[in-house]
């Protein structure tokens, strides 16, 4: 590693080895940030912008827990799980997400989000517990349940809310566009979306602990058995929170550290993220070289012929 004060440095790269010879290559960005918001540690630009997809969904899931919601309803830490979801849309999971509509007395046919191909219900859509939560706000503070996923709903303009003020800046500044189960999301730096989980890992908030701890304690609500997210989680019992987005987004704490990770892969590729996701952790020392081990054998060995190679580090500022 290299010291020196700049916000880039050079790219890491993810390359698909077919028998050992180069067939593709996956160019990443990635910022570390500490929950006071200093970078510690890049790879490309720290002020790249992308969208933040469902690695929002556990800032969204604040306005579940700061209206009270949870209280009234009687919802679980498994419920504040699937809320911060990207689910497979298993009977279990999708159980747990009617659940919370049955409690706040909402009937299934408010979910807006899509039914999935081959699916039966929105209920197995890898949002619903997304839209579950936001629905019971609204019908915890008496909102129109029908335009909950528009800007101009109170539940989206609260959240928006809850994201400004963990970064300290004006809400009306943020470019937002409708995420693919169509509620907004927001286009933020890397150093912001690495604040963000730098806030989420500290321990310095009740709320944002409160989600860590759904997350961490019911690891296969959040995605689902042999997922990233999930099968990290699961080995790193408690130490490391984990959420990905689509496009190559993926974003990771360490818990009690205050500390933060913000994955691009430029392309969107998924099997990059996690292969350098692996890489990252192992080169700072989040993950030990056994659970390093591990995650590769799920996510980076792809068959017999193929497998994955992250070349580059992050730079030290």
């Amino acid at each position: 590693m290299t010291r020196g004060k700049k916000n880039q440095a050079p790219k890491l790269e993810v390359q698909l080895l077919r028998e050992g010879i180069i067939e593709s290559v996956h160019q990443v960005e990635a910022t570390v940030c500490d929950h006071r918001g200093r970078v510690l540690l890049i790879a490309g630009n720290c002020e790249t912008s992308a969208f933040i997809r469902s690695a929002l969904k556990p800032f969204q899931a604040l306005a579940v827990i700061t209206t009270g919601t949870l209280e009234r309803y009687e919802l679980t830490d498994k419920d504040l799980a699937i809320i911060c979801s990207s689910h497979r849309g298993t009977l279990e999971q999708s159980r747990q997400v009617f659940n919370i509509l049955w409690h706040a007395d909402i009937d299934p046919t408010a979910l807006q989000c899509p039914i999935p191909d081959g699916k039966s219900s929105s209920l197995e859509h890898n949002c619903s517990g997304k839209h579950a939560g936001m629905l019971a706000v609204c019908q915890q503070r008496n909102w129109p349940l029908n335009t909950y996923v528009r800007n101009s709903s109170p539940v989206q303009k609260l959240i928006l809310q809850k994201i400004a003020e963990l970064l300290g800046m004006p809400g009306e500044e943020f470019i937002s566009a409708r995420d693919d189960c169509g509620v907004p999301t927001y286009s933020m730096q890397l150093r912001q979306i690495a604040y963000l989980y730098a806030q989420l890992a500290s321990g310095k908030s009740l709320d944002l602990e409160r989600i860590v701890r759904a997350m961490t304690y019911h690891p296969a609500m959040v995605a689902g058995n042999g997922a990233f997210d999930t099968e990290l989680m699961r080995l790193m019992e408690g130490e490391i929170v984990s959420k990905s987005g689509a496009e190559g987004i993926q974003c990771i704490g360490r818990v009690g550290e205050g500390m933060g990770l913000a994955i691009k892969v430029t392309d969107g590729s998924k099997r990059a993220k996690c292969a350098i996701a692996i890489h990252l952790l192992k080169q700072m020392g989040w993950i030990s070289p056994t659970v390093a081990e591990t995650l590769a054998e799920k996510f980076m060995k792809l068959s017999e012929y193929k497998r994955l190679q992250s070349i580059g580090e992050l730079t030290m500022l």
